[in-house]
């Protein structure tokens, strides 16, 4: 993968690329950078252009020192390829990165192909979400990170139990990346997207690129439910639903997210 800078109107943000052809955009959950994504960019980058994205004030991408909107995200999608020279991607985002790949297939339909939205929501946050997510980075700022208790909080928000029980290298890589995290840079996207985030199912019924939203059985943070109803506020999304993973699909299961991608995106 070749790393780089893009200026955006989020700051700088590390991206890293490899490949040629088509391009196809990754964006990841709070919390994970772009090598949350390594397992699809080793699958694809032989036959289209891979772009891992560390988000605002994640990993080497520069620190956030205020919130953000997500159409402010969605403008950065366009930051980042303008940067690249690339006119169109297709967008696989997960969390986060699928909140996003929403707002931006509806604010930017020339600049998108097709769409992956993975383990997210359109909803705004509920109140116990709130609750539970401004406890977290306040008991966060106070250790300095997140340490502790707080690394077994995050690590259930993410993993299942299929993967607790059967994928300790993932569970490895996501305690890893929870205790790299700058928490001061990192509880500005927290709060913009958790307890600060639109309800967006208005705005993506307005969205006309074909899309596939993808939930994770075991995902508690968005449970099926609440990630279904996102793809009833799509026009014409197909769905999916993944037994045995939770809230990061791709890294829990990538040769069946791979499967998923290619068959939606590549061999559509």
């Amino acid at each position: 993968m070749d790393p780089r800078t893009v200026t955006t109107r989020l700051g700088q943000l590390r991206v890293q690329t490899a490949g040629t052809g088509e391009a196809i955009l990754f964006w990841p959950s709070l919390l994970m950078t772009g090598d949350m994504w390594v397992g699809q960019a080793e699958a694809f980058k032989g036959e289209r252009r891979v772009i891992l994205v560390d988000p605002p004030g994640h990993g080497g991408s520069e620190k956030l020192s205020g919130p953000f909107t997500f159409d402010e995200c969605a403008q950065t999608v366009v930051d980042v390829l303008d940067g690249l020279d690339i006119e169109r991607a297709h967008f696989v985002g997960n969390s986060w990165g699928g909140m996003i790949g929403g707002t931006f297939a509806a604010r930017h339909p020339d600049r998108i192909g097709r769409a992956v939205l993975m383990n997210c929501t359109a909803s705004p946050a509920g109140r116990r979400q709130r609750v539970e997510y401004g406890l977290l980075l306040r008991t966060a700022k106070l250790l300095g990170g997140i340490r502790g208790p707080l690394t077994s909080q995050v690590l259930k928000a993410f993993l299942g139990p299929t993967t607790f029980r059967d994928r300790p290298d993932v569970v490895r890589f996501v305690r890893d990346a929870a205790r790299a995290v700058d928490i001061d840079s990192s509880a500005w996207a927290v709060t913009s997207v958790v307890p600060q985030r639109p309800d967006q199912r208005a705005l993506l019924s307005g969205v006309r690129t074909p899309v596939l939203v993808v939930a994770g059985a075991e995902d508690s943070t968005f449970p099926v439910a609440e990630t279904l109803e996102m793809a009833d506020a799509i026009p014409g999304a197909a769905t999916a639903v993944l037994d045995g993973v939770a809230h990061l699909a791709a890294l829990e299961n990538p040769r069946l997210v791979n499967a998923l991608i290619k068959d939606f995106v590549f061999d559509a």
